[in-house]
């Protein structure tokens, strides 16, 4: 999931603080005779309106129930891993974990997590489905599956366009039931390239995540597992994704070569000013456009595309429950409060994310037509469990040996079986060491 700015140096304190004696921070005292059992929450929220809908909601479970109080830890996701560690190490970690899938697999193998499988109230466990499930179930590192967070934001690659070009150049504007095939849209590609202008621009500065994600649209997972060993896998369904952004580059040339170094938001001015008719990219881009653009700008958010299916890999941001928690009941109640559908609605409006809840994707603030709502949330069905997410070793993969092949693939530098051979020979080194 995309990675978040660093709130400030006082957040940290304010973990480090919040997970410390005293009450005021990690695993929570039992509760003395008549007095509210205490939990604390810690939170990764770090949006202006993601962190007063969480605080809102922390409030209102505050009013409601007396006898089981919440405390508010702000994290950041710049360093919340290596804060859990030192406080899973030392026994006091908050009761509810904010995080992201990727994360729970080592803490749970660790036995630093409750299992919940056989705990999340049917209610909640119906109203998510399952590929969210998917994406927080993990070996307990004992050769049982567990599950090991609820699962309630997630991200999709959309398309932002130019409104105005789009109509100028009379192409189709795809709907959620009827997106554009991916050779479709390298065909409004050209149509939009003008002299000076590009159709599309494919911020690659880090290209590893969109690229497997987007992978899925033909099947393609880079990954195989076979007598319990994982090895990389390019074949020809990985290749398509690939091998299509790269022709988008070199040989259509409607993609713009200079926009591979920057990152998701930097071409956005060259998009406002338009350079650039249509930018992939995740949902919660749609944010910066609408707080950005100049008066007037006409945009639209356009389907996931489309090639042998629309699928795309996706991890989730979770909350957990600390296995040292002496409140695991009451930190599971609170949890089904803050993510039920309504309130699952807030979260993910505040963060222009995805919400898990069924319930939560049909209500009116996900549905509507502003800012790109609907095609946003309607994209959340194509989203099944980013193969990537199960791996050992993948974000040693990724580092070390996806990132600068890609890169050097995308600079036209090598070939396409060139970085096929890179990403097989070196990636099998790399995870053969977490399977000894």
């Amino acid at each position: 999931m995309r990675i978040k700015s660093a709130l400030a140096a006082a957040a940290i304190v304010a973990l480090a603080a919040g997970c410390g004696g005293g009450g005021g921070g990690g695993t929570s005292e039992s509760a003395k005779p008549g007095e509210p059992v205490k939990l604390n929450f810690l939170s990764l929220a770090w949006q202006k309106e993601s962190v007063a809908a969480n605080k809102q909601l922390v409030e209102e479970w505050n009013k409601a129930n007396p006898a089981i109080q919440v405390t508010y830890v702000q994290g950041s996701w710049d360093n919340v891993n290596d804060q859990l560690v030192t406080s899973f190490e030392g026994g006091d970690p908050p009761d509810v974990i904010h995080d992201d899938s990727p994360a729970l697999s080592g803490f749970a193998s660790k036995g630093y997590l409750l299992d919940l499988k056989d705990k999340v109230p049917a209610d909640l466990k119906s109203d998510i489905p399952q590929p969210a499930w998917d994406t927080v179930t993990f070996d307990d590192g004992k050769g049982n599956q567990g599950v090991y967070g609820v699962p309630f934001l997630q991200e999709s690659q959309v398309i932002i366009a130019n409104k105005k070009l789009l109509d100028a150049a009379g192409v189709r504007i795809p709907t959620s039931d009827n997106p554009w095939t991916w050779d479709e849209f390298a065909e409004v590609s050209k149509k939009l390239t003008k002299s000076g202008a590009y159709g599309v621009a494919w911020p690659m500065k880090s290209p590893v995540n969109k690229t497997l994600n987007l992978a899925l649209n033909f099947g393609g997972t880079f990954f195989q597992t076979e007598g319990g060993k994982t090895t990389v896998k390019v074949g020809p369904e990985e290749k398509q994704v690939l091998q299509r952004i790269h022709d988008q580059l070199y040989k259509d040339k409607s993609a713009d070569t200079s926009a591979l170094g920057m990152g998701t938001a930097d071409p956005l001015p060259g998009f406002f000013a338009g350079k650039y008719a249509m930018l992939p990219v995740g949902v919660y881009l749609r944010q910066q456009v609408v707080e950005q653009a100049p008066k007037g700008f006409d945009w639209v958010t356009l389907p996931p595309l489309k090639g042998t299916s629309s699928d795309q890999g996706a991890v989730s941001q979770t909350l957990s429950v600390a296995a040292d928690s002496k409140h695991p009941d009451e930190a599971l109640k609170f949890i089904s409060f803050f993510l039920n559908g309504p309130n699952q609605a807030k979260l993910a409006k505040g963060d222009w994310l995805l919400p898990t809840s069924t319930k939560a994707a049909a209500d009116p603030v996900m549905t509507t037509k502003e800012n790109g709502w609907d095609v946003a949330t309607a994209s959340g069905k194509n989203l099944v469990v980013a193969p990537f997410l199960k791996v050992n070793g993948f974000d040693e993969w990724k580092s070390k040996v996806a990132t600068p092949v890609l890169q050097q693939y995308f600079a036209n530098k090598i070939s396409i079986d060139e970085a096929a051979a890179k990403l097989v020979e070196d990636g099998n080194k790399t995870l053969e060491r977490y399977q000894r």
